[in-house]
């Protein structure tokens, strides 16, 4: 089993930025391929970022291209969300999940497992 802890989520303005961390144990290790995901209220999940196993490839959603930046450090377990120029639409529950040998998905059903979410809200 691997385990998922995000954190960094809070109340931001809009023009703000924040880092969203996730932490990864467990059976975890660098073969795993890492997404972030969000959840607005009322709306569907839907895809934000992805990072490969080897971390060579990033996917973003359109919406977020250009304003969010996904990392990982493999020593630590940990991949990184960085946001910035955040918008009011971006508010939402944020997810990790983790793919193993993951080529960078958007696709959730790629997922192995996933964290229980932060909370990210952007005020206008």
């Amino acid at each position: 089993q691997v385990q998922l802890v995000e954190s960094g989520g809070g109340l931001v303005q809009a023009g703000g930025s924040l880092t969203l961390s996730c932490a990864a144990s467990g059976r975890f290790c660098s073969n795993y391929g890492m997404g972030w995901f969000r959840q607005a209220p009322g709306k569907e999940r839907e895809f934000a970022a992805a990072i490969s196993w080897g971390g060579n490839n990033r996917a973003y959603a359109d919406s977020v291209k250009g304003r969010f930046t996904i990392s990982r450090d493999n020593a630590k377990n940990t991949v990184y969300l960085r946001m910035s120029s955040l918008k009011p639409e971006d508010t939402a529950i944020y997810y990790c999940a983790a793919a193993l040998f993951g080529l960078g998905s958007e696709v959730m059903e790629r997922y192995n497992y996933w964290g229980q979410g932060t909370q990210v809200t952007v005020s206008s």
